[in-house]
């Protein structure tokens, strides 16, 4: 990737960062004085797709999703994505239509304000260095789908990456299971040249998102997760590798 002009950089410096910044702590503090008030997280929900809509404008990315039919309004699901830039979420967030939560890493929760807020919208914090924390936060998330109908979207490499996709742990494979839901593969395309890993500087281009088919579960047992993860990783690749070159091709708003 080549390195930001320095037009890019003083842009990105004195107009999108601090456009960026002011948006997050408008819509998140909007979001905790709502959850006072509305303690499912929807709400909050529906402010983070403001947010995430915001925050692709500012940056000047451009969105092409395909396959969005293939999710049903109002349906329970597992969405995994691969991870290579913070705008992943704001990217996925807007084009989504059920509700759904994420688990991401507990240290993200020790951050002041941002800790709290996700807390408060509900998502939910997993010990990737601990077994036990991390089974614990797995089985609480089975337990969110099949009592509020909601939905969860986890990165199952377990962290952001620059290269290769990473094997994929087995967590999204067993909340699918246990709850007894569709898995669904999302492909992002063009995200890392946007911000890449150990940058803080925020490109605008075009990113594609292609939703996969949905994977049934009810006929898996939990055993059957390390099998349906490396389905999942192969299904990825293949996604991901049809979805190649997107800042080479001409992609519409």
């Amino acid at each position: 990737m080549s390195r930001p002009s320095p037009l890019t950089l003083l842009r990105n410096y004195l107009v999108t960062g601090p456009l960026i910044f002011g948006a997050t702590a408008l819509m998140g503090s909007v979001s905790l004085v709502v959850s006072l008030f509305s303690s499912t997280g929807r709400t909050q929900h529906r402010l983070a797709r403001r947010w995430s809509r915001m925050l692709l404008g500012i940056a000047g990315v451009h969105v092409t999703v395909e396959g969005l039919e293939k999710i049903a309004p109002g349906g329970s699901y597992v969405f995994i994505a691969n991870h290579r830039s913070y705008f992943d979420v704001p990217v996925i967030l807007p084009h989504i239509s059920v509700q759904f939560r994420f688990i991401a890493n507990k240290n993200l929760f020790r951050i002041p304000f941002i800790g709290y807020h996700l807390a408060r919208a509900g998502h939910l914090a997993v010990n990737v260095d601990n077994a036990r924390e991390s089974l614990k936060s797995m089985s609480e998330a089975a337990r969110m789908i099949q009592k509020g109908g909601i939905s969860i979207l986890l990165f199952p490499e377990a962290g952001r990456t620059c290269g290769e996709l990473e094997p994929f742990k087995d967590g999204a494979a067993y909340i699918a299971i246990k709850a007894g839901v569709p898995i669904v593969p999302i492909a992002l395309t063009g995200v890392r040249e946007v911000m890449p890993v150990g940058s803080s500087v925020v490109r605008g281009g075009p990113v594609r998102m292609r939703v996969g088919n949905p994977i049934t579960t009810l006929d898996l047992a939990l055993q059957d997760r390390t099998r349906l993860s490396r389905e999942l990783h192969r299904q990825m690749v293949e996604m991901l590798e049809e979805g190649a070159g997107v800042r080479d091709q001409a992609i519409p708003a």
